[in-house]
Order: C-alpha cells, then structure tokens, then sequence
C-alpha cells in the first residue's frame, strides 16, 4: 500500500514542456505505478490539453465546473459528476469550456503520446451547450 499527498505545480501556461494552452495548475496525485499515472488538473476558462492519446485509455472524472472533451472531430460538454473514457489509441484533448473553469480527475493507464496544441480555430468551434443534448447531462 502506498499513501500519496498530491504534489502541486504552478500554472504552466508557456512553460516549456508543458502539454497545456492557457493557464492550468496539475497535482500529480499518483506518479506513474504499475502503468497508471493519476493527476487532477485544475483549467482556467479556455485552457486545455494538447491533442494526445493513451497506449491503454483514459479515465476522466469531472470534479467542478464545465468543460469540453473532442475525439473525432466531435466537442462535447462535460460537466461536474461526468465520467469519460478515451479508448486505447483515440486522439483527443479536453480542458475548460470558454466561460467557466473545470476541474478533472486524469487516470491514464499506460504511456501518454503528446501531439500539438489545439488551435483556436480548433476550439472555438464549442458546441451550444444545449441541456437537451445526448451527450450532456
């Protein structure tokens, strides 16, 4: 058994290395063990990840606010209380939504492959957060 305190890093918005656009405030929760690596991230509005994907899939629990997830071409909302998986493989990215900031739980099982920053043209194309939506709760 092991009891990790989360380890907090400044924002890392422009810091090289940083897999991030905008402002963001990770706490390593669980460091890499047994293939599994856990961080809860905070995203200021309009903040989010690069485009990448996970050699064994990602878990997201959204812990506050609204934020947005895409796969495939398609942006969804997610809220407080959603549960997302990203399938071994699927590029994707997800951070905040433009006017409200989200917190997420990351549980990413196997090795992260980073690609490049979302554009804005890329983001600004948010969906209506419409409550009707099939994908919203």
């Amino acid at each position: 058994m092991k009891i990790k305190r989360p380890d907090r890093f400044d924002g890392t918005s422009g810091k090289p290395g940083s897999q991030f656009t905008g402002d963001v405030y990770p706490y390593v929760t669980m460091a890499q063990t047994d293939g599994v690596t856990i961080n809860t991230v905070d995203f200021t509005p309009g903040a989010r990840t690069h485009w990448h994907h996970h050699e064994h899939g990602q878990i997201l629990q959204v812990l506050a606010g609204r934020g947005l997830v895409c796969a495939n071409g398609e942006i969804h909302v997610i809220r407080a209380g959603d549960t997302v998986w990203c399938p071994p493989g699927e590029q994707h990215w997800h951070g905040a939504a433009p006017d409200s900031f989200m917190v997420h739980t990351a549980i990413s099982l196997g090795q992260t492959v980073w690609a490049e920053p979302v554009t804005q043209e890329e983001y600004a194309q948010t969906p209506e957060q419409r409550e009707d939506d099939d994908n919203v709760r």
